[in-house]
């Protein structure tokens, strides 16, 4: 592997790796942690056959979830501790096929307004060939409570 994308330390506080290990999609696609700080996440997929489509790359739906996943995690590394963090919207442009290795997400905050933060995410491949380029959008901020249904 590349010196480039040889794991770092790790520099997430520990609330941000236990939200990581808690969720569903991370643990079942193999989502890690690489690297944080503030309104900035780097997460690393290593490449396995459940990653991919028919035609032996790793399907599209897999790197989107991986840059969504790296977005929600810079985004809420930018808010303040306890601030929810929710996907409006996700643009992605799919650059390159990957058919193995390990592939690296790096979200980084662009602007963090009131409710919305926008985020840019580049995926790349183990030769650091840019493979994927993510727009997102996440609101910020309390959700709203669910209110109990009466019944009738």
């Amino acid at each position: 592997m590349p010196q480039s994308l040889r794991r770092s330390k790790h520099t997430a506080p520990p609330e941000l790796r236990e939200r990581l290990r808690s969720s569903n999609t991370a643990k079942q696609l193999g989502f890690v942690l690489v690297e944080s700080g503030p309104g900035r996440v780097v997460l690393e997929m290593r490449v396995e056959e459940r990653h991919k489509q028919v035609h032996g790359v790793v399907h599209g739906g897999v790197l989107a979830a991986l840059a969504d996943t790296a977005g929600g995690m810079a985004t809420y590394m930018a808010c303040r501790p306890g601030t929810r963090v929710a996907t409006v919207e996700l643009k992605i442009n799919f650059l390159d096929a990957v058919e193995g290795g390990r592939v690296l997400a790096e979200a980084r905050v662009i602007r963090l307004g009131r409710h919305l933060a926008v985020v840019d995410c580049d995926v790349r491949d183990d030769e650091r060939r840019l493979v994927a380029k993510a727009l997102l959008t996440f609101f910020v901020g309390p959700f709203r409570k669910k209110h109990a249904r009466s019944s009738r």
